[in-house]
């Protein structure tokens, strides 16, 4: 392992630790619900992970859903869950050991952050309605998610000296374009059915902000 990747592992390791201690796990194990959404939501992510597309090792591109997961569990629960993915597709041999932390802090942490950070800052700046939150909120979020993590990740590649910015760029980075309206499209999607048919299920959906006018 490089310095950087284990700079990025401690801090992963870190940030997963600080979380952990303000969730509420108790809840979790007394609430069949919540496990069910958790750990169903996990498998969900690792299965679409599976699915991508690269030459060079490292280099290959896949959709995310992670707004849609920071929408529907909360920040907090939504960076384990996806953590708990990342360990899977890891563990699969898809993903690399050495690079945990690099996936866990620019391919889970980053993006998803952003997302709730718009949702942040539409709820208090934006008119509390449907449709802001579907496209604000989801679709939006989506395609910034996954250009953060591309762009950031090129970078480090080039940083860590795995590869060099020409070879990252055309192999990777080049391809963001193409993905952008897919990730927002499935995001935007998911969490439309999310609200209609399961609203329960969605943390930071409520009735009163954005339907009881």
């Amino acid at each position: 392992m490089t310095l950087l990747q284990i700079a990025t592992l401690a801090g992963f390791c870190g940030l997963l630790f600080y979380i952990s201690r303000h969730l509420p796990l108790h809840d979790l194990l007394q609430n069949n619900r919540q496990q069910h959404l958790v750990f169903g939501c996990a498998a969900a992510v690792f299965t679409l992970w599976l699915f991508r597309a690269g030459i060079y090792e490292g280099l290959s591109v896949h959709f995310l859903w992670l707004p849609a997961l920071a929408l529907t569990l909360g920040l907090r629960w939504g960076i384990i869950c996806a953590t708990m993915a990342l360990l899977g597709v890891t563990a699969v041999g898809i993903e690399s050991w050495s690079m945990f932390g690099v996936n866990g802090l620019l391919g889970i942490v980053l993006p998803m952050s952003l997302s709730y950070l718009v949702l942040m800052l539409a709820f208090h700046k934006l008119p509390r309605h449907l449709f802001v939150y579907i496209f604000i909120c989801a679709f939006f979020p989506g395609a910034l998610g996954i250009a953060s993590k591309m762009f950031f990740l090129t970078g480090y590649y080039t940083l860590d000296g795995l590869y060099t910015w020409q070879v990252a760029f055309d192999n990777y980075l080049i391809l963001t374009p193409l993905m952008l309206f897919p990730e927002a499209m499935l995001n935007g999607m998911t969490m439309t059915l999310l609200v209609i048919y399961k609203p329960d299920w969605v943390y930071t959906f409520h009735d009163k902000f954005y339907l009881d006018k």
